[in-house]
């Protein structure tokens, strides 16, 4: 799923990843603040899961549409 401008990086790619690399700096802090860089890291390694989970959703269109009748998943 390429852009229209040939580049081959998919539309909205530098925002995931400026997010991403924002929250790992910003774990650094936290994790030297509370004196373990590792435990800041691996707190900003979960968040950054949950960032990239967020952000595609929001590209898709779908960000907080649970009921989809359109879709040919299973069912429970």
């Amino acid at each position: 799923m390429a852009s229209s401008s040939g580049t081959g990086w998919p539309r909205g790619r530098f925002g995931w990843i400026a997010g991403t690399v924002i929250l790992l700096v910003l774990g650094v802090i936290v994790g030297q603040v509370l004196g373990s860089v590792w435990l800041g890291l691996l707190l900003a390694v979960l968040v950054s899961i949950g960032w990239m989970i967020a952000y595609e959703s929001w590209r898709g269109g779908r960000a907080g549409k649970l009921d989809d009748p359109d879709d040919d998943g299973a069912r429970v």
